[in-house]
């Protein structure tokens, strides 16, 4: 129909001429409610933006000499960013002649790997960066 026509439609039940797709040929438009329409939108968009979660990195720093319950605790932290949906990177620092014993470092990752296994999958390998050994670990898929 005639664009003039359907604004007389539009006009004579008190609603708007709203276009629905413009790149279509031809032209798809509505007869409706505009402010209505609108916020129906708005409010859609906003609903929308409520569901989108964030992942955030977060770093868990360990050392070469760490002891048992501070590894522990470490791992806590670990557990807690992953429970959260996060992605946690691991950083083994090395000072001074640490530097010399790299393989302490990668076991100490692999055993942190191996203690948050149930929470989350190691998604970046241990890889040195200078004086530091890191890995990534991001949250195990839930079933729903």
């Amino acid at each position: 129909m005639s664009s003039d026509n359907a604004l007389k439609m539009a006009y004579d039940q008190g609603l708007d001429l709203v276009m629905m797709a413009s790149q279509a040929e031809p032209p798809v438009c509505r007869i409706m409610d505009y402010g209505k329409y609108r916020f129906d939108k708005e409010k859609r968009e906003k609903e929308n933006r409520k569901k989108q979660q964030t992942v955030e990195l977060k770093e868990v720093q360990l050392s070469c000499r760490i002891d048992k319950h501070d590894f522990e605790t470490k791992v806590n932290h670990a557990l807690r960013f992953l429970g959260a949906g996060n992605k946690v990177r691991c950083v083994v620092k090395f000072r001074g002649r640490e530097m010399s014993h790299m393989e302490i470092g990668k076991e100490i990752l692999e055993r942190f790997a191996e203690s948050v296994a149930e929470a989350g999958t190691v998604d970046k390998k241990p890889s040195t960066e200078g004086r530091f050994m890191s890995m990534i670990i991001v949250p195990a898929k839930t079933a729903k």
